[in-house]
C-alpha cells in the first residue's frame, strides 16, 4: 500500500551526511519537506539541489526543513555537496539521506519491495526516486509530487504549494487554481453563509458551492 495524503509518515531511522536521524523527531514541530534523487552526480538532480540550497531563507521563513534523499553513500553525498554548492553560490546546509538500502524509497512507495540496486547501475535503475513530499508538524503527508528524470522541478511550485497548505491549515480555507499569497481563498463548503459571515466577513458567491473571499493582510 502506498503512502497517501493524510497518513502518518514512516519513523525511519536514516543515515545522512550529518549524522543518523529519525524522521519523526527531525522533523520536532517545522513543516518539513523530502525531496528524493536517484543517484549522485547527475545533472538535473545537481541543478534541482543547487535551488533547494538557494532557498534556505524561504524555507526558515516558512519555519520548513528541507531534507534530501539519494540511494549512495554518505561519503558521495559530501562530495555531491561540493559540486551543488560551486553550481548554487548557496551553501547546501541541509542533510541528505544516504539510503544504499533502499529503505526510504520502499517505505515511501518509491521503488517496489523486491527492488534492489545492480552492480554497476545508472540512474535509471531508481529513476522513480524522484519525489517530492511536503509533511506537516503532526507528521502526516500533504501533498506529494513525482518527476520523470529529464524535467527538473519547480521549486517556485514548491513554495507556492507549501503557502497555501499553511494557509489552509492556519486560516480553514481552501484555494482555487493558480493561487498565491494574497489571492483570493475559497470558503469550505461544510461552512454556512451564516457562520461564513462572522468568520470570513464579507464574501462573493460564484455558485452555492463555491464563494470567494479575502484573508486580512
Amino acid at each position: 500500500m502506498g503512502l497517501r495524503i493524510n497518513d502518518t509518515i514512516p519513523n525511519l531511522t536514516v543515515a545522512t551526511d550529518q549524522g543518523t536521524m529519525q524522521l519523526h523527531d527531525w522533523i520536532g514541530d517545522s513543516w518539513a519537506i523530502l525531496f528524493s534523487h536517484p543517484k549522485d552526480f547527475t545533472p538535473v538532480c545537481t541543478t534541482e539541489f543547487g535551488a533547494v540550497a538557494q532557498l534556505a531563507e524561504a524555507w526558515k521563513e516558512r519555519g520548513t526543513k528541507v531534507m534530501g534523499i539519494s540511494v549512495d553513500s554518505v561519503e558521495e553525498h559530501k562530495k555531491w555537496k561540493a559540486d551543488i554548492e560551486v553550481f548554487a553560490g548557496a551553501k547546501a546546509g541541509f542533510p541528505i539521506i544516504a539510503d544504499e538500502d533502499l529503505k526510504v524509497a520502499k517505505a515511501f512507495d518509491m521503488l517496489p519491495a523486491d527492488a534492489y540496486l545492480p552492480e554497476g547501475r545508472t540512474a535509471a535503475d531508481s529513476e522513480t526516486v524522484r519525489a517530492v513530499f511536503i509533511v506537516g508538524p503532526d507528521k502526516k503527508l500533504k501533498l506529494s509530487m513525482t518527476y520523470p528524470m529529464n524535467v527538473g522541478r519547480n521549486f517556485a511550485e514548491v513554495l507556492r504549494a507549501l503557502d497555501a497548505l499553511q494557509t489552509a491549515a492556519k486560516e480553514t480555507i481552501a484555494t482555487p487554481a493558480n493561487w498565491n499569497v494574497g489571492d483570493d481563498v475559497i470558503i469550505p463548503t461544510k461552512v454556512s453563509n451564516e457562520d461564513a459571515k462572522k468568520k470570513y466577513g464579507e464574501f462573493e458567491t460564484v455558485f452555492p458551492y463555491l464563494r470567494r473571499t479575502k484573508l486580512p493582510a
